[in-house]
């Protein structure tokens, strides 16, 4: 009835408008329905909690990037007693963000960790020393050291062992003390340096130390860089096909979100204020980060430089008295996932 009157051409067109927009809504229905119960399940596991240095993952969830590639992701805060590579072996996720140096060193000890793409392309870990103490690696031995013990350390170890500084103390090496997540032990004067990533140096300047006051090792420049924030599977679960798909369209949406926070950085921080559960984050600490997490990820398409990965072993076997890697690990890493990832690079 409402049709009558109207011409031909109006008809026609009224009636292929309906039917567009009635297959619009079905298709949206349908991807609801696929989103809810024929996604993909993936599980990620952080390093740490929740903040800009894992910015990439909270964009790709948000944005929806993870459920264009047909994925139902997970994204599991780390924390003070969470080793992400035992997370990985007792099945509690399938991909983790570890530090090469970790999974080397759990590789050796038994849990096959393989790389498969590393987003960060550079090291952010420094050395921060009170310059009226330290200005040089020469005044290193009879010194404390803050060093954090959660894999963490390797590149720190693998840098005293290229210098031929034991790590237990005594007038000619250094004594290592067990550094939390701020800057006290440097700011209490109880040791004379202290760990430091580029994205955690405002806690320096929250603990009142000017530039002028510190001397910084950047691991970078040191020629002991090793590579940090990578992910990583189990090496049996590789070999299945389906799986590998899986976390090769994980790798491109997580690299969509990767380049999506360094070009809307202000966005990005609300993306990862609001996944805060604890109430942990401020937002101009995670805007400080996340300028810097930036840098460490520009330019990076996830694939990984085997020439940084031998330049990470070759570290931690080093050729000082106190190696931390005894066997070559010439299967720790595969460049299969990020070349299925990169076929379709329009995506990203």
């Amino acid at each position: 009835m409402l049709l009558q009157g109207i011409g031909g051409k109006t008809k026609a067109a009224l009636i292929i408008g309906g039917l567009v927009i009635l297959l619009l809504i079905v298709y949206a229905g349908l991807a609801q329905f696929r989103q809810a119960f024929g996604a993909d399940k993936l599980t990620l596991q952080l390093k740490w909690l929740a903040q800009t240095q894992f910015a990439g993952y909270y964009v790709a969830l948000e944005k929806g990037y993870y459920a264009q590639e047909n994925l139902d992701v997970t994204i599991r805060p780390g924390g003070p007693g969470i080793a992400t590579p035992e997370v990985l072996a007792a099945g509690e996720a399938d991909v983790i963000v570890d530090w090469l140096p970790s999974a080397l060193v759990a590789r050796e000890q038994g849990i096959p960790l393989v790389n498969i793409a590393q987003p960060f392309k550079e090291s952010a870990m420094m050395l921060v020393c009170r310059n009226d103490e330290v200005t040089s690696p020469v005044h290193f031995p009879g010194t404390r050291m803050g060093v954090w013990l959660a894999g963490n350390e390797y590149p720190f170890l693998g840098w005293m062992n290229r210098l031929g500084f034991p790590v237990d103390g005594g007038a000619d090496g250094v004594e290592i003390v067990e550094q939390g997540a701020d800057a006290s032990l440097l700011s209490s004067g109880e040791t004379e340096c202290i760990s430091m990533l580029t994205y955690g140096f405002w806690q320096l300047e929250e603990a009142g130390f000017a530039d002028d006051q510190l001397t910084i090792f950047r691991f970078q420049d040191q020629g002991v860089a090793v590579l940090e924030d990578g992910l990583y599977a189990l090496e049996g679960a590789l070999e299945d096909p389906e799986f590998a798909d899986k976390l090769a369209r994980f790798v491109r949406a997580s690299m969509r979100g990767w380049r999506f926070a360094e070009a809307n950085q202000a966005e990005t921080v609300e993306i990862v204020l609001s996944y805060d559960e604890i109430d942990f984050l401020d937002r101009p600490t995670q805007e400080y980060m996340m300028r810097e997490v930036a840098k460490l990820t520009d330019g990076s398409d996830g694939a990984l430089r085997l020439s940084d990965y031998w330049r990470t072993v070759n570290i931690l076997q080093g050729d000082g008295s106190q190696p931390i890697l005894s066997d070559i690990p010439r299967d720790g890493w595969t460049t299969a996932i990020t070349d299925q990832a990169l076929q379709d690079p329009t995506l990203w």
